[in-house]
Order: structure tokens, then C-alpha cells, then sequence
């Protein structure tokens, strides 16, 4: 038999065990709690990042198939780009490439010795290009710019590249024929122009390039002056 004043202690000593359990747990709780809800904050601020880092570079390449006429980037092939090349054969002056992609035309007019320029709307694209241009050398030859080719005159170009789509080419026909001199040569890849008739045509299928000399297909050849000679009095 254990004596009542034992009793009375082991009782005492549980109680305060009792006690000193129930003051713990809430503590071992709450910093679990606060482990869990840093983790938590954590992992959604790192999804979170990784959403807006894919949203802004998602965003310039699908933003072009939202708009009316869409120019979507396809990138050249190494046919399109020697059909294009043999097309500037002789030629000389500025060049510009609309919807430069990743600038494989641009760099490769430059080294042909072209101050190339090209425009595009997806600025990733745009400084994928300057990079390219630097690794290839033809930098101080080239320039990329991030801009509408809707918003862009190209009155000063004389050797205009287009990799274009069928819903774009009626309306960019009607601007170029506005803005360009009679001595630019147009180089269509992919799709031609639906009223212009081709000066030149070179490859098969996809990689077929048009060229369109301006002064034919406007009309504008050079007149040669009459000159009547003088009568003897």
C-alpha cells in the first residue's frame, strides 16, 4: 500500500507535468505554424517569379497572333537565305529586313557588305540579333530595332526583305509602293505580291524568293530625252 502523503506528491508531480506539456505543445505548434507559413511564403513567392518571368517572356510571341494581320517568326532557311542573297547580286545602297526575326538575314547581307538594318516587334528577338551581329563581327554594320513595321517609313532604303504572310502583303504593297524610290528592288520570301509581277524568281516551295524592281512595277522607267537638231539657215 502506498501511504496517502505519497499519493498526494506522484499527484502533485503529474499535475505539474500535465502543465508543462500543455504550455510546450502550443509553442512546438506555433513554430511548426510559423516553419509551415514561411515555407509557404516561399514557395509562393518562387512560383509566383517563375510565372511573371514566363509571362514576360511568353508574352512578345504571342502577343503578334492577337493582332489583325499576324506576322509570326519563322525562321529562315539556309535556301531562303542564299535565294535572297543571290537576289542582291549587283545591288548596292541600305538594306532593311521587315520582321527580322532573329536577324540570320540582316547578318548575312552585312557580311556581303550591306548596312543592313532590321525591324521587329519582339524585342527577345531583337536582342538575340545585336548579340549575333556582335558574335559574327558585322555589328558596326547592322542595326535591330524594336518597332511596328506599320509605324515605320522606309523611304531611304533602296533593298527592302520581307518574310511576310498572305493577309499582310496587299496592304504592305500599297506602302511600300508609296514611300519607296523608283530604284528600290523589293525581295519577297515565302509569299509573293499579289499585283506586282516578279523581275526575278529563284528556288521551289518554301524557299522560293520573289524580287520586284520598283521602276517596273510602278512604271517610273527613265525617259530619254529627244533632242532635235538645228537647222542650217
Amino acid at each position: 500500500f502506498v501511504s496517502s502523503e505519497r499519493k498526494h506528491s506522484v499527484c502533485r508531480s503529474a499535475g505539474a507535468m500535465s502543465r508543462a506539456l500543455a504550455e510546450e505543445l502550443p509553442r512546438e505548434e506555433g513554430a511548426g505554424g510559423a516553419r509551415s507559413g514561411g515555407w509557404g511564403l516561399l514557395v509562393t513567392a518562387g512560383l509566383g517569379g517563375t510565372l511573371a518571368a514566363l509571362y514576360a517572356v511568353a508574352t512578345p510571341f504571342v502577343t503578334p497572333a492577337l493582332r489583325k494581320v499576324c506576322l509570326p517568326f519563322v525562321p529562315a532557311t539556309a535556301a531562303q537565305i542564299q535565294n535572297v542573297l543571290k537576289m542582291l547580286e549587283n545591288r548596292s545602297g541600305s538594306l532593311v529586313d521587315i520582321g527580322s526575326g532573329d536577324g540570320r538575314i540582316v547578318i548575312a547581307a552585312a557580311k556581303k557588305g550591306f548596312q543592313a538594318v532590321g525591324y521587329e516587334l519582339n524585342p527577345w528577338l531583337v536582342w538575340y540579333s545585336r548579340y549575333r551581329a556582335w558574335r559574327d563581327g558585322v555589328h558596326q554594320n547592322t542595326k535591330f530595332y524594336i518597332s511596328d513595321l506599320w509605324k515605320v517609313s522606309f523611304s531611304h532604303y533602296r533593298n527592302v526583305v520581307v518574310f511576310g504572310v498572305p493577309q499582310m502583303m496587299p496592304q504592305l504593297e500599297k506602302k511600300l509602293e508609296e514611300e519607296l524610290e523608283c530604284n528600290a528592288r523589293i525581295i519577297a520570301c515565302r509569299f509573293p505580291f499579289p499585283c506586282w509581277i516578279p523581275d526575278h524568281t529563284t528556288g521551289e516551295g518554301i524557299d522560293t524568293v520573289w524580287a520586284y524592281d520598283l521602276k517596273h512595277s510602278r512604271g517610273c522607267e527613265t525617259k530619254i530625252l529627244e533632242v532635235t537638231p538645228e537647222t542650217e539657215s
